[in-house]
């Protein structure tokens, strides 16, 4: 199949695009016309949605090979993409609120590549749940792996752009981590996460009573009041 190389200008850079062309000339691009050098809006919010959901480089040329016909570089979608990294930062150094009734801290684990090969990371999670009962997503940091020291440093974050004060902290059994939020927030409570509870106590039970264990144990961590799970349990 013959092509035709032109230069396409777009919001966030130029590349290069491959243009088929027949014998008779007939061909008539629809998404990017003949004398057409310059990409609309459209095309690059394509390529920041795909990229949101998760997609690979490689998986977002493809896509847009299929459906647009076009040949997109990785440095063309990272100029796009790059667009995203003011807002990012906006969101990562937003203010908080001074009070959160409530809030989560935990890290979640991935695998990510870097360098051609997959490393992994942890990602410090802190979700709130605001005065008037909604939940947000206060930060997310990233590191190599989990430890109360750098759960010292996102704390000290969240006091530095505002919070004063947190009345319940929800944590994993992490050494040193309850000293960690005494620091920063001495007056906060710290609640052990009952989801890490259940699977501390799953590791005493075998595999083949687990299924009846947890039927067993649902009233008692569902229980309105202590007395009511202590007489489940």
């Amino acid at each position: 199949m013959l092509y035709i190389r032109k230069t396409v200008k777009s919001t966030s850079g130029q590349f290069e695009l491959k243009t088929p062309r027949d014998r008779s000339g007939a061909f008539e691009p629809q998404l990017i016309k003949k004398n057409q050098t310059k990409l609309s809006e459209d095309i690059d919010n394509k390529i920041l949605s795909l990229f949101a959901l998760g997609m690979s480089y490689r998986d977002i040329q493809k896509h847009v090979a299929e459906l647009y016909g076009l040949e997109i570089s990785d440095g063309a979608i990272t100029h796009i993409t790059d667009k995203l990294l003011p807002e990012l930062k906006a969101w990562q150094q937003r203010p908080l609120e001074a009070l959160y009734p409530f809030v989560w801290l935990d890290a979640i684990h991935y695998k990510i590549k870097h360098d051609g090969r997959y490393i992994n990371k942890a990602i410090y999670t802190v979700l709130g749940l605001t005065t008037d009962g909604h939940k947000e997503l206060l930060g997310l940091y990233m590191s190599e792996t989990e430890g109360a020291h750098h759960w010292l440093s996102v704390l000290t974050d969240l006091h530095n752009r505002g919070i004063q004060d947190i009345l319940i902290a929800c944590v994993d059994g992490l050494k040193g981590f309850p000293e960690a939020i005494a620091s920063i927030f001495p007056q906060t409570e710290v609640q052990l996460c009952v989801v890490h509870q259940i699977r501390n106590s799953l590791r005493y039970i075998a595999s083949k009573d687990q299924k009846a264990f947890m039927a067993d144990f649902k009233p008692v961590y569902r229980a309105d009041t202590k007395a009511a799970a202590e007489l489940a349990l």
